[in-house]
């Protein structure tokens, strides 16, 4: 004989004797209802492990307490902190996070917005993935009312409230550190996508570049998916080149360790011979041999700011909500990477 898995009111109403309305009104805390009765109906779920149907919830009360919060990965410490920046204010207000990976899948990415809406939850907040550059399944949620924020990886198709860091003035900065180590051939890691922060970084570096009269060079510009094997690789292209540059300024802190470590491997000193600086400010930046130059991105500060964001936006839904753009000043941190002077 099956047994059943799904315990609903009916169960508990069967079980007191009384009926299912009185259930619900018990587990919903209606003042009609007595303290003795609802303490009964409350004490009969926790024995029968009753889970309440929080979509069911959703629809009668048109809150599910819930934020869908989509990021390419979590386990970049990058996202995982903004998400951990996002649920400090979230939590404060008794609401509840889903987080949800897209792995830079554009297909995976709809289909977790469908699964998001589905689900009736009371917004979404986005960091869009590298493929993504039809924002059709976006524009769905708008089309239904709900809050949509995005963070880091934005875009201007989107008439949306965006958070980020001002990627060009960082990748600017960097770049200009590296020249005034005496660096004059400066390559750049980037990406093939047509993400912002990826335009935005290779536009501050070209600009550093030309403001300190040293010509752009497009055979060192290196397209990768800026993981550690595409740096690794971006750095082998280096080498079958020729000439090696003098530093290398990496768009991610994972392809600057990737070229570190074919550095490495083939003698090369750092940074004496070659600099070199990433982005992010990830945990291993600072225990790498050297300990590498970074750019942090404030993802705390910037996880609190776009759930504040987001609640503007929910108390204002039935009101005109002007969309608002904020950008972090983001902080160098240079390490013994690209101190050539010492």
């Amino acid at each position: 004989m099956a047994t059943k898995t799904k315990i609903t009111i009916q169960d508990i109403a069967e079980k007191l004797n009384i009926t299912a309305s009185t259930v619900s009104r018990a587990l919903n805390n209606n003042p009609r209802i007595s303290e003795e009765t609802r303490k009964a109906v409350l004490k009969a779920a926790k024995q029968l492990n009753y889970q309440p149907n929080n979509i069911a919830a959703a629809l009668r009360n048109g809150k599910s307490h819930i934020i869908g919060v989509i990021v390419p990965t979590a386990d970049r410490t990058f996202f995982a902190s903004v998400v951990r920046g996002i649920e400090e204010i979230a939590n404060k207000l008794n609401y509840k996070v889903i987080i949800c990976q897209t792995y830079d899948s554009y297909e995976k990415e709809v289909q977790t917005i469908d699964a998001l809406l589905s689900a009736r939850v009371d917004g979404i907040i986005a960091s869009i993935g590298k493929n993504t550059e039809n924002f059709s399944h976006y524009k769905k949620v708008l089309a239904s009312g709900l809050p949509l924020v995005l963070f880091d990886r934005t875009t201007d198709q989107l008439d949306v409230s965006q958070v980020g860091i001002n990627d060009y003035l960082a990748s600017y900065k960097i770049v200009e550190h590296l020249i005034k180590e005496g660096c004059t051939r400066i390559a750049h890691f980037t990406s093939p996508k047509k993400i912002s922060i990826f335009r935005e970084r290779l536009r501050g570096y070209t600009d550093a570049l030309q403001d300190n009269g040293i010509p752009f060079d497009e055979n060192l510009v290196i397209s990768s998916n800026l993981q550690l094997e595409g740096g690794r690789q971006s750095m082998e292209k280096l080498f079958e080149a020729g000439e090696l540059p003098d530093a290398i300024f990496s768009a991610s802190d994972y392809g600057a360790m990737g070229a570190m470590q074919v550095l490495k491997e083939r003698g090369v000193a750092i940074p004496d011979r070659v600099a070199l600086a990433g982005f992010s400010n990830e945990p291993f930046t600072s225990f790498t041999d050297p300990p590498l130059t970074t750019v942090d991105q404030l993802s705390l500060t910037m996880g609190n700011i776009t759930a504040e964001l987001f609640f503007e936006q929910f108390k204002l839904k039935d009101k005109k909500f002007v969309p608002q753009r904020t950008v972090l000043m983001p902080e160098i941190i240079i390490r013994k990477s690209s101190l050539k002077k010492g």
